[in-house]
């Protein structure tokens, strides 16, 4: 019987929160939410996701992953949170006053009203997948499908996955997944769909 011909992915977790950044603000540069909230700028983009990736360290029990190529090169990444997690109060803060300086407050108020509708989406008990991402170089190439089926295969998630997406394109990916969009709603000019996945009987 011939040798599988082993995977061209490997998965790092915990990534260093830096290079999980820059892989999603590459993945992001044209993704609806990501423009609206940011704008164009590929600097604002890499400091949102530095600042937003910051404080989501600090929430006990949330994971990122990305993926490398054999030599190294960071070619995707995907961030969860866990089930009634938040940021701390100082957190939410401290995070508010780096958005306002590094992106500007256009951004800080979308982001916030992203956020207001996503978080009162959530079901209950299930995980947050906040982001997944492949850098523009690598899509086609499955490196999407293989580390979102690594994260479905890994995290413990009883009451299952829940996740938004502005980005039309991307709902009938997550529908090979299982993931189900029953509720779209609209936020400024984005279309958002809120898509769950339930868990293991």
């Amino acid at each position: 019987m011939p040798e599988s011909t082993p995977p061209p992915w490997r998965v790092v977790s915990p990534p260093d929160p830096t290079t999980c950044a820059c892989t999603l603000a590459a993945a992001f540069s044209h993704e609806p939410a990501a423009s609206w909230i940011c704008g164009d700028s590929q600097r604002s983009r890499t400091a949102w996701f530095e600042t937003t990736l910051r404080t989501h360290a600090t929430l006990p029990g949330a994971l990122r992953h990305t993926l490398t190529t054999p030599d190294g090169r960071s070619v995707a990444a995907a961030v969860l949170t866990p089930p009634h997690t938040g940021p701390s109060a100082p957190a939410r803060a401290s995070w508010a006053a780096r958005t306002l300086l590094r992106c500007g407050p256009r951004a800080l108020r979308r982001t916030l009203r992203y956020l207001d509708h996503a978080e009162s989406a959530t079901p209950p008990g299930a995980w947050t997948l906040e982001f997944i991402g492949v850098r523009p170089d690598f899509a086609g190439r499955g490196a999407g499908s293989f580390l979102l089926h690594h994260l479905l295969a890994t995290t413990p998630a009883p009451s299952g996955f829940f996740l938004t997406t502005a980005d039309p394109a991307n709902v009938p990916f997550y529908r090979r997944f299982g993931f189900t969009d029953p509720d779209r709603t609209r936020v400024g000019p984005l279309e958002i769909h809120a898509m769950a996945r339930p868990g293991a009987c």
